[in-house]
């Protein structure tokens, strides 16, 4: 379930929204485990039906308007400016403390199929074809979304490795 949690979180960026989508897919695995085949992998199948609840939560929002309510704005200048709240995120802060914020921020300007397969096999252990069964693709998109996922964040990290005292390979 943890597993679970936090790659909806990290596609969510939202610890409500992550909690849904987690609810979503038992929901889902519950009224459809007549669907599920006796010997397939448990947990690639719930994470298939997560990735597929969250491509169709995002296709409802992106179709819908955007609704502004009147009283939210008429609000929103008359509001305390010394009154400032903190909201910490304690995943988000746990997760970035593991890895660091320069790390952090890589993997989050990752494009989400660049994103989705390295938290898949890097973070969440899956095997290529695992992770072309859970987002159904082929498995050479796999190792090449992985290869250029990789690229990118290494071009990206490359001076915050070398401060940090790493030495490139050749």
């Amino acid at each position: 379930m943890d597993a679970l949690y936090n790659f909806a979180f990290h596609l969510t960026y939202n610890e409500d929204d992550a909690n849904d989508l987690v609810q979503e897919t038992f929901l889902k695995a519950y009224r459809f485990i007549d669907s599920y085949q006796e010997g397939t992998n448990a947990k690639a199948w719930l994470f298939k039906i997560l990735k597929n609840a969250f491509i169709n939560d995002y296709r409802k929002k992106t179709r819908q308007p955007t609704r502004v309510d009147y009283e939210d704005f008429s609000g929103y200048n008359d509001a305390d400016e010394d009154s400032t709240t903190t909201y910490v995120d304690l995943r988000q802060e746990m997760f970035s403390g593991l890895i660091g914020d320069e790390v952090t921020r890589a993997l989050n300007e990752l494009p989400v199929d660049f994103r989705t397969v390295i938290l898949l096999c890097d973070v969440e252990d899956f095997s290529y074809e695992e992770i072309a069964s859970i987002i159904n693709i082929p498995i050479g998109t796999v190792r090449s979304r992985l290869h250029r996922a990789r690229n990118i964040l290494k071009e990206k990290l490359r001076k915050y490795a070398a401060d940090e005292g790493y030495k490139e390979k050749r």
